[in-house]
């Protein structure tokens, strides 16, 4: 797409032009070609509803893996009883890791521009995008892990703070209760406060 035609496109982007009625739960679009795309809500969502459903039915012990979204229920079996959750490397293949954060009763979410990428001719492009130019943001964080109890709360801070300077979304992170931040870059590795003594850099 060209520039205009993405700037053309950017109207159907505006969050305003969504019309909610709660007492009808209906949802009005005002702009024809509008949609919603839930993904960077639904999988925190679904996932929080499951660890309340296995509540209800009385287990004590599990881990809820939608990619990319991670939570755990209850204590895991070491001796500490933290669950160790891998952060990828986006340097290498799949399944190598960068990092190791511990967690317990908590949610691991992570948001990165290594994975779900296009390729048009010579020029790559990846799948979070800018809403003011409509092009994916150009950012030196490769991926940005938010830790909190809610699942649905690291969905919305990985989308919101994704794209802001390392620095500015730990200022952000540590002024917010019961969430902690993991951002890789294309140098090194940055962490809230609360979270530093809980991960292993490797």
């Amino acid at each position: 797409l060209e520039v205009e035609e993405v700037a053309g496109l950017l109207k159907l982007t505006d969050p305003n032009k969504i019309q909610l009625d709660e007492n009808t739960q209906r949802v009005f679009l005002e702009e024809e070609g509008m949609s919603i795309d839930l993904g960077s809500l639904a999988k925190g969502y679904i996932t929080d509803s499951l660890i309340q459903w296995l509540k209800k039915h009385h287990i004590s012990r599990s881990f809820i893996n939608l990619g990319g979204n991670l939570k755990v229920l209850g204590p895991s079996n070491r001796e500490d009883e933290r669950w160790r959750i891998g952060i990828q490397d986006p340097f290498s293949l799949r399944g190598e890791l960068r990092a190791i954060v511990s967690v317990k009763e908590e949610s691991v979410v992570t948001s990165g521009i290594y994975e779900r990428k296009l390729k048009v001719g010579e020029k790559t492009y990846h799948h979070i995008f800018n809403p003011t130019t409509g092009f994916p943001i150009e950012t030196n964080i490769l991926s940005l892990t938010i830790v909190s109890p809610k699942s649905v709360d690291g969905e919305i801070w990985t989308t919101k703070l994704f794209g802001e300077q390392p620095d500015k979304i730990i200022e952000v992170v540590e002024s917010v209760p019961e969430i902690e931040c993991l951002i890789v870059t294309k140098t090194g590795i940055k962490t809230s406060r609360g979270l530093a003594n809980r991960v292993t850099i490797l």
